[in-house]
């Protein structure tokens, strides 16, 4: 039995809380949550990334609003610990390991009536609106939890190139949340389904070449996770879950097809999940996106950018309508995204 094999997977109620930094400059510890309203099809999806050793986190908060607005904010607080996950008016609370999270927010957003403008980002927030912004939900666990970190039969962590890391521990749950999200002077009510994870360990966006995820959910006893990420050498790893009365059944194979525009953004996708139980046809079809980027300067001066697209969208499987995420990330080579199913005419900024 190699010694790959013999990796164990744990998880403690304790990883729900912040962990001690790896003394690596790029240590990220992220914890993220999505919910959507499936009738009126509105929510949103935020993210803290405490970037300690580097000194700030990444804050995202973005809410999909009626007639296909975004409103959505991110900033780079500064932080001088790694002890919360609270930074830049967004807070993520563990009230219940593994059972209850509270998620707060106040502060601005930008309201942009056509999110697409975010792929310039500083146009995009000079042109459009700012109003203010406050999320009040609690998100309680609709399922097992699913993931956790890889430990070796000794109980020692795996060792991790930093460079090429993209996390060292990461866990998933389907969730269903309720408050409010007011943006403006617009207040939505939540009633929300949706996924949240997280992750921590050494993490440089531009260490995958590319994925597709798309988490899920059609009510409190089915929902899913599908997850493709390339290898850079023409193959990838295909994994996720799939929640059925109370129970995660693991994803042995997935596919992935998509409909673009000519941006390149996804407007459309059919994926089939094939578990030991069952097989799934899902299709899905985008309500609203809006194109995200990461830039990042190596040290040899080379200047990588990785565009993601985030995008609010309804699913159907099994004759039921669903709501949840698809998210596509790229590294963009000479204007252009790398996924090897990315169709587009012309190049992107």
């Amino acid at each position: 039995m190699s010694e790959e094999s013999r990796i164990v997977t744990v998880l403690e109620p304790a990883d729900e809380y912040t962990h001690e930094p790896d003394p690596v400059p790029n240590y990220n510890e992220s914890m993220y949550l999505n919910t959507f309203d499936p009738d009126a099809e509105v929510g949103g999806w935020f993210r803290l990334g405490n970037r300690v050793n580097e000194g700030y986190a990444e804050m995202t908060v973005c809410t999909y609003l009626p007639g296909g607005r975004v409103g959505f904010m991110y900033g780079r607080p500064r932080i001088q610990s790694n002890d919360a996950m609270d930074a830049g008016g967004l807070r993520i609370e563990v009230v219940e390991p593994f059972e209850h999270l509270r998620v707060t927010y106040q502060g601005q957003v930008c309201l942009l009536d056509e999110p697409g403008q975010m792929a310039d980002p500083r146009t995009a927030f000079r042109e459009n609106p700012h109003v203010e912004c406050r999320v009040d939900l609690d998100v309680r666990g609709s399922s097992p939890m699913y993931g956790g970190r890889p430990v070796n039969p000794d109980g020692s962590e795996p060792e991790l190139d930093a460079e090429r890391s993209f996390a060292k521990a990461h866990y998933e749950q389907h969730t269903a949340s309720t408050g409010s999200i007011q943006v403006g002077d617009e207040v939505l009510d939540i009633s929300g389904i949706g996924l949240r994870d997280k992750s921590w360990g050494p993490r440089y966006w531009q260490a995958l070449s590319w994925y597709r995820w798309l988490p899920m959910s059609f009510g409190p006893d089915f929902a899913m996770m599908m997850s493709i990420i390339g290898d850079g050498e023409g193959g990838a790893r295909r994994s996720g879950m799939v929640l059925v009365d109370g129970e995660y059944h693991k994803i042995r194979h997935c596919e992935i097809e998509s409909d673009w525009d000519d941006r390149g953004y996804q407007t459309a996708m059919r994926a089939v999940a094939r578990t030991d139980h069952d097989t799934y046809e899902v299709e899905g079809e985008v309500i609203s996106l809006i194109p995200l980027r990461n830039r990042r300067t190596t040290p040899d001066g080379d200047e990588l950018t990785t565009r993601i697209t985030e995008a609010m969208t309804r699913y159907r499987c099994n004759g039921r309508n669903g709501i949840g995420m698809s998210e596509y990330l790229d590294q963009v080579v000479d204007g252009r995204p790398i996924g090897p199913d990315v169709e587009m005419p012309g190049s992107i900024r």
